[in-house]
């Protein structure tokens, strides 16, 4: 199954390195909030040679991730990791930054009517 997600980068993890019964791993996790009405904050894992894409985005960055949604059981519970197959810059520019607030300066003064009541 193959799933894309369009946002902007608002956190890279430290790298996280071990040693299993198939040798040494290397995994590095991220966060991405999405561009929607409501945006949603989505973390993914990248594992091995992968994690190579996360070393040429910053925070702030939009990108387009493809990933994979895998879940597992332990202990009777459920555990669901989005592995991170591929990264891309986005094409499509989207605000990477919040807008200003809002100020009393940026309320226009009220208009006097003539009105005759």
């Amino acid at each position: 199954m193959n799933i894309e997600i369009e946002g902007k980068i608002t956190k890279i993890l430290p790298e996280q390195t071990g040693e299993g019964k198939f040798g040494k791993w290397i995994k590095q996790e991220f966060v991405i909030e999405t561009f929607d009405q409501y945006p949603k904050k989505v973390c993914f894992s990248t594992w091995g040679d992968k994690t190579d894409a996360l070393k040429q985005l910053k925070e702030g960055e939009s990108v387009i991730v493809s990933f994979n949604p895998e879940s597992r059981e332990y202990n009777d519970r459920w555990y669901t990791d989005l592995r991170a197959w591929k990264i891309v810059k986005s094409e499509n520019f989207k605000q990477t930054e919040e807008p200003p607030p809002f100020t009393e300066e940026d309320i226009p003064p009220p208009e006097e009517e003539d009105i005759p009541f």
